[in-house]
């Protein structure tokens, strides 16, 4: 199995930012397509953003298009979600995850991933 840690996750107000880290132990992510998902209380879990291994391209749910970017530090082995202008409904769990290398492309839905961290907690509120 592989280990992925998120962190970054906090208290933020309504239009803030925040940045997630998505670190892996033992395995190069940059070999990896990679998702950050969200979960908030009493729902299902959702796609935020993921970027496919190789010429990472990157695809983001309509829910955060234009405030969040995904990217990924290859010296790092880190993978980032910087999130933007956040709102109140912006508040859940957020995992990153791994999908097959044998897909060149990720995509946003959970059911393709194989292996997912522990999670990180976001809460917009004032």
């Amino acid at each position: 199995q592989l280990q992925l840690t998120e962190s970054g996750g906090g208290l933020v107000q309504p239009g803030g930012s925040l940045r997630l880290s998505c670190a892996a132990s033992k395995f190069t992510l940059n070999a990896y397509n990679i998702g950050w998902f969200r979960q908030a209380p009493g729902k299902e879990r959702e796609g935020v953003s993921c970027i496919s291994k190789g010429d990472g391209s990157t695809n983001n749910a309509d829910t955060v298009k234009g405030r969040s970017t995904i990217s990924r530090d290859k010296a790092k082995n880190t993978v980032y979600l910087q999130m933007n202008s956040l709102k109140p409904e912006d508040t859940a769990d957020y995992y990153c995850a791994t999908r097959s290398a044998l897909f060149r492309q990720c995509v946003l839905s959970p059911g393709s991933y194989a292996d997912w961290g522990q999670g990180t907690q976001v809460t917009v509120s004032s």
